[in-house]
């Protein structure tokens, strides 16, 4: 493959399934591209763009700057050690607290907002 379908695949379902699906060429169904974890969620025919726009507005929903921070902390830590892993985060972090969004976040918090992950 020339995709980067040998690379990213095996980081995602590990590398005895990757093997598999990319030298047989087998596809898979929804059901076992949940369970190896090549897909979050499995939603009824008819349903996908119901549920990414559902998705979508509960990922909006939360502050974005946490959001981002969370984003890029995930993508960062890919092929660092533990440490180095926990420094990024804690950077991300401490950059978040410094925008400002986080004392607003608290201020509704306290105030009640936010309970449940629900910010509205």
């Amino acid at each position: 493959l020339i995709d980067g379908g040998t690379v990213r695949l095996p980081r995602l379902i590990g590398e005895s399934r990757a093997m598999d699906l990319i030298l047989t060429g087998r596809t898979v169904d929804a059901q076992e591209a949940l369970a190896i974890g090549l897909a979050n969620r499995v939603v009824p025919a008819g349903q996908a763009l119901a549920a990414a726009r559902e998705l979508a507005a509960t990922i909006a929903a939360f502050p974005q700057t946490c959001v981002r921070s969370d984003r890029a902390g995930v993508r960062a830590q890919a092929g660092c050690s533990l440490r180095d892993a926990l420094a990024q985060e804690f950077a991300l972090g401490m950059a978040t607290l410094r925008s400002g969004e986080s004392q607003q976040g608290a201020a509704r918090f306290a105030a009640g907002a936010g309970r449940k992950g629900v910010f509205e």
